[in-house]
């Protein structure tokens, strides 16, 4: 059993945070408690607990007093040895022991000198278990030297001549403190060029006439006897000539160009370098194989003297030393080596066994050279000491097996080298003793809230005891995670809540018996400030008051106080504190600053401060409202590792209160130059408790709002760098898709700088099939968004999962994702396709779903090709248009829209996956009925005579079926736009051309045409056209247009129809009718088809514009041929997407994925602008 000297935790709960702080009842593991009341009957050897430094210089004019105590049980007696041999204290008359110590007191104040009793001590402490020694003490008085008598001369030199002013202190114990001064105790002034050496010397680079004086003294300070000795005065005179002549540096100290140096481990080094020249040297420093120390590296003496802290064998090799001027530059080179006395690498430590166990003890030392390792016992050389059968040394280690109570003795570790020596003592004590509790019984512990709690069992036995705690009177042991079981018996509960009141058992066993204490927790109430004082503005010689009310347990008393500007309050009676409140009147401007309210308790303590800014009384002039000056004085205190509390100075409110203020950052590390915004608090708050993220480059700013606006940014604040930490987030988006039948691509959103909470960020992906045994397969990747696993079989699901990492360690576990692994075409086509045709226009195709698991992929649906059969000869001039309808989902069946009637249609249907289509079932054919006919592709009116006209026109193109005959109907217009009695005529449907004849002469005729089938009537086309004029009658006409009065009067018309076209324009415009407009409103379509309820369509129409032949902007072409107009409204297109879409009841939703031809334009009026003959023939 081995007690160890740093208590270790043992951790019932991930993560937990060491405690920094040690525990107030912890018991040394190195020793045995001695405290008499419990442990009265133990023994244990003696350990040396003060003693005197190796070099103790003493000062010679009081006594001498020499240290060594020691603890042991039974106390320790003490004994001395000087330089080696035995000194009997007893015969010494000016020597004495101080009582129950080992500490020498020699008296010398009366008679004796220091001198004699200088020398080599070494004190011994022994009881019955063993002695312990202490380090050899070299004893030594002080000495301060006189300087010795000598005869100084003036010294005369010319401006610009170096100078070196020797010092020379006597040598004293220990060195003397140099400095130079003058007559008057004053420090002579030194610079780049007068500097003081190591040595003492006082270096001039060139000297000025100003340095001319006659009291250049060197002075010698000796602390430790309080004594300060002074060389003779030297005269300098610097004759003031012109200047000197300029020269490039050379080395005042040390000289040449190379110097060595040898330091000791832990000390300082110092390396000095000191140049004459004119103009002055600069003096630089290099090492020539690496850098210089950041942080152990200063410069003193005007950068001549180099010095680096704490130096170790790492800062051995050649210093270099650069003097430089504008006429050249000169280095030195100082060779250092470090040597080092020895140091522990691992001291031996007590132990403490009982009998039959087994213990070492380990020495190990480090140094340079390499220490020798000596090992000694009760203070003899173990090589010369009573043997012990439980004892082996093997080096620097002592092992002990099987000891017995004989056992027990003090080892003391020598290791040494030539620059000095460490010496230990541990002990081996051997007990067998039942396990007691030194804790006192019945201790109540107090504790806030939400804050550890630590309850204390200190113990002792040997073999060491095992710690349980126990809650309540019954229960087993405490073991969750809620709780922390340290090693010297202390229970922590790390958050301590109401429920963990109550009583608690500590029990310590070991195989010699048990024992047990009980101790008591309550849980308070944490103290708030429920009201905190507030910002607040007044003015000069006005009353404020703050306000700070607190809640606190029950059981708790507080105490109230209050600071100002974390002081104490002012001692006036302006200032009474009342209650929950602080009043202060007639305030000055003295009084401005922060006023703290201080809530303490005897568990714990709460504070809230505000700002108090007097103001002069309202200004004479207007006031001037504007936004806010903005905060200054930005400062980072309580800088913790997620958080940090940043205070500001509010600028000026310009006349308007501040009402927030808000506090904006910025990540240099990551977004540089972008500022986000961190919170907002109220405009009476001055600081603001910040939550931060680890690994952030933090600086802030603040606005300040009014009722105005929002002031500029301030300054920004100084940077704070947090530290990094785990990430506390995983990438988001996390995909599993397969681009290949053989791979999984798994993809997903990276975090952002910001996100990764630390250096070093990395992905750690992961990946099983969903449905077999494997084990997760992982890999760590970049910080990239994409990951490929190859050799995958074809679309199997796999769990995916991508955790983030960096250098600190691992995110939480992330949730897994399910994906698949790529795609292949389908294997096999849909069968038992079936065709019913529900009308001329329409069909519904049924198939059978294949087999999921030929899909090989996520089914998307099934997809119908179709087309229209063409016979050999039209296939060869014409590629065949394929139609294609695709239906979502795992459907078995689909409608066919838009087909075109008496046609001959095939069709295939294929299943559709992500990659793409599987194989075309087997062709599948079927006809259309017939359907109503297309209007004739054109209309057009050829040969008209005085009363016939000729109509000739090409069939439908499509027909639709098989034409029966056309229908002809037209109607004569007169002058008045009025429209005469409709005919109707019957013509075959294998004619093109057809003569109506007796028709009457200069008249216009409106014809309507239309092909017919035996579904019934198709799409009409309609044309006008007039038959010839009279010659006679033209003859006269243009005899009588020649006359004179005839001009006059057609003049005149035309002038009354410009007035009455332009005031019908207005009346029109305006609502109203006019008559030709009424007479038009009159005449209805003669006839409108009206809807057919065999097929469920609408019959064409025509638009009452049709009747209006002189409508503006109606022209008949030249060749008075009327073409079919493409109409603007297009089929409904039907499938998904591109292809189109169906309801599950396979009603149409989606869009036609063929092009449908155009159905000819209903009421479509081709008239010809009347003719001046006409115009005249309208008046006739």
């Amino acid at each position: 059993m081995q007690l160890k000297i740093m208590p270790k935790k043992k951790h019932f709960s991930a993560g937990r945070v060491p405690l920094i702080l040690f525990l107030c009842q912890m018991i040394s593991a190195l020793d045995v408690p001695l405290d008499s009341k419990l442990l009265g009957d133990l023994v244990q050897p003696p350990t040396i607990t003060q003693q005197s430094p190796k070099d103790y210089i003493i000062d010679p004019r009081e006594n001498i007093v020499i240290q060594c105590e020691a603890k042991g049980k039974p106390p320790p007696s003490f004994s001395w040895t000087r330089n080696g041999t035995h000194f009997d204290i007893d015969k010494d008359p000016l020597v004495t022991m101080k009582p129950g110590s080992g500490t020498l007191v020699i008296n010398i104040m009366s008679e004796g000198k220091a001198e004699t009793y200088e020398g080599v001590y070494q004190c011994t402490a022994r009881n019955e278990r063993g002695a312990a020694i202490s380090n050899n003490i070299v004893v030594r008085p002080s000495r301060s030297p006189l300087w010795t008598k000598e005869r100084l001369e003036s010294i005369i030199l010319h401006n610009g001549q170096s100078l070196v002013l020797p010092c020379r202190p006597p040598i004293g114990l220990p060195p003397a403190i140099i400095f130079w001064m003058d007559n008057s105790f004053q420090r002579l002034p030194q610079s780049e060029r007068v500097s003081q050496g190591l040595n003492g010397d006082l270096y001039f680079s060139n000297v000025l006439p100003e340095d001319t004086r006659e009291d250049y003294i060197c002075y010698a300070r000796f602390n430790h006897t309080q004594t300060i000795q002074q060389k003779q005065p030297i005269s300098l005179k610097v004759i003031s000539a012109k200047p000197g002549k300029e020269r490039p540096p050379t080395f005042l100290t040390p000289q040449g160009t190379e110097s060595r140096k040898e330091e000791l481990r832990g000390n300082v080094l110092s390396l000095e370098c000191i140049a004459e020249g004119l103009p002055t040297p600069i003096i630089y420093w290099i090492k020539e194989d690496g850098t210089l120390p950041v942080n152990r590296t200063f410069y003193q003496n005007f950068k001549k003297t180099l010095q680096i802290t704490q130096v170790s064998e790492a800062d051995s090799g050649n210093y270099q030393c650069i003097a430089k001027n504008t006429l050249g530059a000169v280095h030195h080179t100082i060779s250092v080596t470090v040597k080092a006395a020895p140091y522990w690498i691992s001291a031996p430590q007590n132990l403490v066994l009982s009998p039959g166990e087994n213990g070492t003890l380990i020495c190990r030392a480090n140094g340079n050279p390499k220490p020798r390792i000596g090992w000694l016992t009760n203070g003899v050389p173990v090589e010369i000491a009573p043997d012990d059968p439980s004892r082996k040394i093997d080096g620097d280690t002592i092992i002990f097996s099987n000891v017995q109570e004989r056992s027990s003795a003090v080892y003391q570790c020598n290791a040494s080298n030539e620059y000095g020596y460490l010496l230990a003592n541990a002990f081996v004590n051997v007990l067998a003793e039942p396990p007691r509790i030194l804790t006192s019984a019945n201790i109540l512990y107090q504790v806030i809230a939400n804050r550890p709690a630590l309850l204390d069992c200190a113990f002792f036995g040997s073999p060491l005891p095992t710690i349980e705690w126990f809650k309540g009177t019954k229960g087993s042991a405490l073991h969750e995670d809620i709780y922390v079981l340290h090693d010297n018996g202390t229970l922590e509960i790390p958050v301590a809540q109401k429920d963990s009141t109550g009583t608690y058992t500590c029990v310590a066993r070991n195989k010699l018996g048990m024992a047990k204490n009980e101790v008591h927790l309550e849980i308070k109430d944490p103290t708030r400030i429920i009201k905190q004082p507030e910002y607040a503005v007044v003015q000069r010689g006005s009353k404020v008051s703050f306000e700070c009310k607190v809640k606190h347990d029950d059981t708790l008393i507080p105490t109230i106080m209050w600071l100002k500007d974390n002081g104490e309050l002012p001692n006036d009676e302006r200032f009474s504190v009342d209650k929950d409140h602080l009043v202060v009147t007639d305030v000055s401007d003295d009084d401005g600053g922060m006023y703290t309210c201080a809530a303490n308790t005897t568990l714990d303590s709460v504070s809230a401060s505000a700002v108090l800014r007097v103001v002069a009384p309202t200004p004479t002039p207007a006031p001037i409202y504007d936004v806010p000056n903005p905060p200054f004085d930005l400062e980072l205190t309580n800088q913790l590792d997620k958080g940090v509390q940043l205070s500001w100075t509010p600028g000026d409110d310009n006349n308007s209160p501040i009402t927030k203020f808000i506090i904006e950052y910025e990540d240099a590390m990551h977004e540089a130059g972008i500022w986000h915004h961190q919170t907002e608090v109220s405009g009476t708050q001055t600081t603001a408790q910040l939550t931060l993220s680890p690994y952030v480059n933090y600086s802030f700013r603040v606005m300040a709002e009014n009722s105005i606006g929002r002031s500029v940014p301030s300054e920004a604040s100084e940077q704070y760098l947090t530290k990094a930490a785990e990430p506390d987030q995983n990438p988001t988006a996390v995909e599993g898709l397969g681009t290949e039948p053989d791979n999984l691509v798994i993809t997903w959103k990276p975090l952002n700088g910001f996100e990764s909470n630390g250096p070093g960020l990395q992905y750690k992906v992961s990946w099983r099939q969903k449905d077999g045994d494997d084990e997760w397969t992982s890999v760590v990747v970049a910080n990239v968004s994409k990951y490929i696993v190859s050799g995958t079989p074809t679309f199997v699901p796999y769990l995916i999962k991508v955790q983030a990492l960096n250098d600190v360690g691992f995110a939480p576990e992330p949730a897994a994702v399910m994906g698949h692994s790529g795609e292949d075409l389908p294997m096999v086509a849909p069968g038992n396709v079936r065709v019913n045709v529900v009308n001329s226009t329409l069909a519904e195709v049924h198939w059978d779903p294949v087999p999921l698991k030929s899909v090989r992929g996520h089914l998307q649906g099934y997809r119908i090709y179709y087309w229209k059969a063409q016979s050999s000869s039209k296939r060869n001039r014409r590629h065949i248009e394929k139609k294609i309808l695709t239906f979502q989902g795992n459907k078995t069946h689909g409608m066919l829209p838009g087909l075109q009637p008496y046609s001959h249609y095939v069709l295939n249907v294929r299943v559709v996956n992500g990659k793409g289509e599987g194989p075309a079932s087997t062709d599948r054919g079927f006809h259309t009925p017939e359907g109503v006919p297309s209007a004739p592709s054109s209309l057009k009116i050829v040969n008209p005579t005085l009363d016939s006209l000729t109509l000739e026109w090409d069939p439908p193109s499509h027909p639709n079926g098989v034409l029966t005959e056309y229908t002809l109907r037209y109607q004569p217009i007169n002058s008045t736009h009025e429209l005469g009695p409709l005919v109707d005529l019957k013509i075959p449907a294998n004619k093109t051309r057809w003569t109506l004849n007796h028709l009457n002469f200069s008249t216009r005729y409106k014809f309507y045409f239309y092909a017919q089938t035996s579904v019934g009537s198709g799409s009409q086309i309609t044309e006008e056209a007039i038959t010839t004029v009279d010659e006679a009658m033209a003859s006269r006409q243009v005899d009588i247009a020649t006359q004179g009065w005839f001009i006059g009067l057609m003049c005149a018309v035309a002038l009354l129809i410009l007035i009455l076209l332009i005031v019908c324009f207005i009346r029109r415009n305006k609502g109203g009718k006019y008559p030709v407009k009424e007479k038009e409103d009159a005449h209805a379509d003669p006839e409108i088809q009206p809807m057919k309820e065999d097929d469920g369509t609408f019959g064409e129409y025509s638009d009452a514009e049709d009747h209006k032949p002189l409508k503006k902007g109606s022209r008949t072409p030249s060749d008075r041929t009327v073409k079919k107009e493409d109409s603007d409204d297009s089929l409904v297109d039907y499938g998904e997407g591109v292809n189109g879409q169906f309801n599950e009841d396979g009603s149409f939703i989606g869009q036609y994925s063929g092009k449908k031809e155009k159905e000819p334009a209903e009421g479509n009026e081709s008239s010809e602008a009347p003719s001046p003959v006409n115009a005249m023939n309208s008046f006739v």
